[in-house]
């Protein structure tokens, strides 16, 4: 998918998935089939210089937001508690 094929909304919930420390990128590239490094470009392209420098040192120290840098016991990317998300685009609120 292409960065000028996604709609607003979808932009701010990829920066918002992106944000959070326990969705990983495979999350993101399975719900709007951005790989890693399309999310990067659209971090630093959608936020500011000095959130974006914040953004990436916490990706970067964070184990969590790369699937093989998880602890073994983690295997999914949503909450337990979370309704069942059926493939859709957007996760419902």
């Amino acid at each position: 998918m292409n960065n000028t094929e996604l709609t607003d909304i979808e932009i701010d919930r990829i920066i918002e998935m992106a944000w959070e420390d326990r969705t990983p990128f495979e999350a993101i590239k399975f719900q709007f089939g951005l790989k890693e490094s399309d999310v990067r470009a659209l971090m630093k392209k959608e936020l500011k210089f000095s959130s974006y420098k914040l953004w990436r040192t916490r990706v970067e120290n964070c184990k969590t937001k790369h699937r093989e840098k998880r602890e073994p016991e983690i295997d999914r990317f949503k909450c337990s508690r979370q309704k069942s998300i059926s493939n859709n685009k957007i996760s419902k609120r």
